[in-house]
Order: C-alpha cells, then sequence, then structure tokens
C-alpha cells in the first residue's frame, strides 16, 4: 500500500479495500438487513441492497472476499448504467435527410449549477461539423424540428 491508500478493512460488517467499503447496516424497512457500497469517500452509496441473514436467523451474514468482490462489481455496474442514461438524457441525435443528403444532428446539454447550456450540431456523412449554435436545454429535437434548423440555413432557432 502506497502512504495514500488506507490500509484494508477486513471486519464482519464493514470491509473496504481504500476504493470501495461495504458496510452492513440495519435495514429501516423490516427486521432484516442490507449492505451499502460506497465509492471513495461518497456522500451516498453507490449500491444499497439486501444482506443475507447468519445462521442464527438474527445476525447478518460476515462479509467475506467472495461478498464483497460481488459486491464491487454490482456496484460498478449500477454506477456505470446510471452514467449511460444521463448520457442519453444530455445527447440526443436524429438523422433526416434534407436534398438528398443524409445530415446527423445533436442536441449536448452541458449541465452547470449556475444553468444548464446546449448546443445544436449538424453533421455530413464523413461526421464532417456543418453547423453549430447555442439552443435553449428546454429545445425539443425532434425530426421536425432538425429539418426546420436544416431549412432556415441553420439559423439559430428561436
Amino acid at each position: 500500500m502506497t502512504s495514500e491508500s488506507p490500509e484494508p478493512i477486513h471486519e464482519d460488517r464493514l470491509w473496504s479495500d481504500g476504493h470501495w467499503t461495504a458496510r452492513v447496516i440495519k435495514n429501516e424497512d423490516d427486521d432484516g438487513w442490507a449492505v451499502a457500497m460506497h465509492l471513495d469517500g461518497g456522500a451516498e452509496p453507490a449500491l444499497v441492497g439486501p444482506w443475507t441473514m447468519g445462521r442464527d436467523k438474527k445476525n447478518p451474514k460476515p462479509l467475506d472476499t467472495a461478498a464483497f468482490n460481488t459486491l464491487v462489481k454490482t456496484a460498478k455496474e449500477v454506477i456505470r448504467r446510471s452514467e449511460q442514461q444521463l448520457h442519453a438524457q444530455l445527447n440526443k441525435n436524429l438523422s433526416v435527410t434534407v436534398n438528398g443528403q443524409r445530415i446527423r444532428v445533436v442536441m449536448a446539454i452541458v449541465p452547470d449549477e449556475e444553468g444548464a447550456t446546449a448546443t445544436l450540431s449538424a453533421h455530413d456523412d464523413l461526421d464532417e461539423e456543418l453547423a453549430r449554435v447555442p439552443v435553449p436545454p428546454s429545445f425539443r429535437l425532434n425530426v421536425d424540428s432538425a429539418q426546420a434548423w436544416i431549412a432556415s440555413g441553420f439559423e439559430r432557432p428561436r
């Protein structure tokens, strides 16, 4: 371990490798247990799920290497899917044919605490950018709005 990496923790209800931390917690919804996975100091857990009861049917099953590795893999997948969903919400694109030319229109939203911004761009078959204009993040990109923008000579939509 480097001086920057914390020592691993391997306890029955707390397991950490320095990047990920699994903590077994009392399930607030019932008499069972849950496990929360945190990534490197994250305020919110990346994953919370049910945890298995131990043999005494009262206490949680202790964490171990195999369970921790499975939890890390699952938490990484949850993060990846969340990032993909956010990307899809912020980046939309469609293709239209205008005068026999296929044009791909892309809307990219950049979130910001002080106000999101968005751009609309047009690309030809070779992915060369034909135009780029700012638009409000509320702009609705659809076939009709894309065709109208192209027909206007790529003037900034109002």
